[in-house]
């Protein structure tokens, strides 16, 4: 009996011995596999635990599954940022995003274009500087609701519209988005004053017609004297109207490509002399002199020849209708190089720039930066017959032919216009 006692105390022992052997070296491998864990991520989060330690090897693979599957998610996520932060960086729309205190806490490139200067760590305030703007971003704030606000700030010349949203990642935070409507109600005015000119412009002969219609049925048309009288007059409303409808026509194909040019080397001289002989009958019946000065040596421009006349003829018709008897009409061109730059050339081109100079009335400074819409005419200081399309059409004449045109003009002193016209050495 006491020898099986001793057999199954001395079993116990090893047991408790081979037990707590285990236990030690399981502890050990833990704590070395929890400094592992530390340790890589400290210092190498991408490498991977060893799985082959014994004991570990299953929580040592399911600790590897978690992180690649966190490192995926890390990836996805920083790919879904970088494309975020690209779009927010090509936007034309401005971005604020402000904390509960006001403050930015991120402003895109279109913001502080719109805004000027760096934003971030400024207040919202200080960043929009217009009260109806500040009191609709304090609104929102407040009712936590979406606000919405348009406002002229007259010292930009700018129309911005603003959209306050609530954050719903930041209590008390706002997300604002700020639109530049310049361009866009510029274009609104455009088309509002194009409907209210071509309306006058189709008014004025067809109510001529009308009366002189009128007076023809009301009994002038037994009167042959009269009746040949009205009926030319009548022919002259309908050549304008019908004049009216072709530059209409002519704007409109130029406007939307449907024009080819029909390029060809042409010498600079022999375009003005062409154009003025066109137009010379004419300024002698007004009583002005017509000028051609231009050097023989200039270089040959790539361009549509004829639409260059047409450019010149309609610029030449324009300067003898303003200008009084005894004045001077003046063309001529010249060679503008690369180093030579002026408000026409484009960096690096070679350019010749044409001119028409005349000694007319000139055209106040405010109403030189839209002579060139369609129909749009300077009340005070040129008034007279034509549709009022003739510099429209010369503009994009010129600039699909990669030039500019642009005037300069004082009231009472009279105007010149300028448009360029690339050189054959730039092509």
């Amino acid at each position: 009996m006491d020898i099986l006692l001793t057999i199954v105390a001395g079993i116990s022992t090893l047991l408790a011995l081979w037990f707590g052997w285990r236990y030690f070296a399981a502890r050990r491998s833990l704590s070395e596999f929890a400094r592992r864990i530390r340790w890589n991520a400290e210092e190498d989060p991408l490498r991977p635990v060893d799985e082959d330690r014994p004991g570990i090897g299953p929580v040592a693979s399911a600790v590897n599954i978690l992180t690649n599957k966190y490192l995926q998610q890390l990836d996805g996520l920083e790919a879904e940022r970088s494309r975020l932060a690209a779009v927010l960086e090509q936007m034309t729309d401005g971005v604020l995003i402000a904390d509960a205190d006001g403050l930015i806490q991120f402003a895109n490139p279109a913001a502080r274009r719109l805004f000027g200067g760096q934003l971030e760590d400024s207040t919202v305030p200080t960043a929009l500087r217009h009260h109806q703007l500040i009191e609709a971003w304090q609104v929102c704030q407040e009712s936590g609701e979406m606000q919405m606000e348009s406002v002229e700030v007259p010292n930009r010349r700018q129309f911005l519209q603003l959209i306050v949203i609530p954050d719903q990642h930041a209590p008390g935070g706002t997300l604002l988005l700020v639109q530049d409507l310049t361009r866009v109600r510029r274009l609104e005015t455009v088309r509002r004053d194009f409907v209210s000119n071509i309306s006058h412009e189709l008014r004025t002969p067809l109510a001529s017609l009308k009366a002189l219609t009128e007076t023809l049925q009301d009994g002038a048309v037994s009167d042959p004297q009269a009746a040949g009288r009205f009926l030319e007059r009548m022919a002259t409303e309908v050549d304008a109207l019908t004049q009216m409808a072709q530059e209409l026509l002519d704007l409109s194909r130029i406007e939307s490509g449907q024009v080819e040019l029909q390029r060809r080397r042409a010498a600079p001289r022999n375009l003005l002399v062409s154009a003025a002989e066109r137009m010379r009958l004419q300024a002698e019946r007004a009583g002005l002199s017509l000028e051609v000065s231009c050097p023989s040596d200039l270089p040959e421009v790539i361009a549509d020849a004829p639409r260059i006349e047409q450019v010149l003829v309609n610029l030449i018709h324009n300067a003898v209708k303003f200008t009084p008897p005894g004045g001077a009409v003046m063309l001529s061109a010249k060679y503008v190089s690369p180093a030579a730059p002026t408000q026409g050339a484009e960096e690096g081109g070679d350019l010749v720039r044409f001119s028409v100079q005349d000694s007319g009335v000139g055209i106040p400074a405010d109403d030189v930066p839209r002579i060139f819409e369609r129909f749009y005419r300077v009340d005070k200081a040129r008034s007279g017959g034509g549709t009022g399309l003739g510099l429209s059409i010369s503009r994009h004449l010129v600039e699909s032919h990669g030039g500019r045109i642009w005037a300069e003009s004082r009231e009472g002193l009279g105007s010149t216009f300028f448009f360029t016209v690339p050189c054959q050495s730039r092509l």
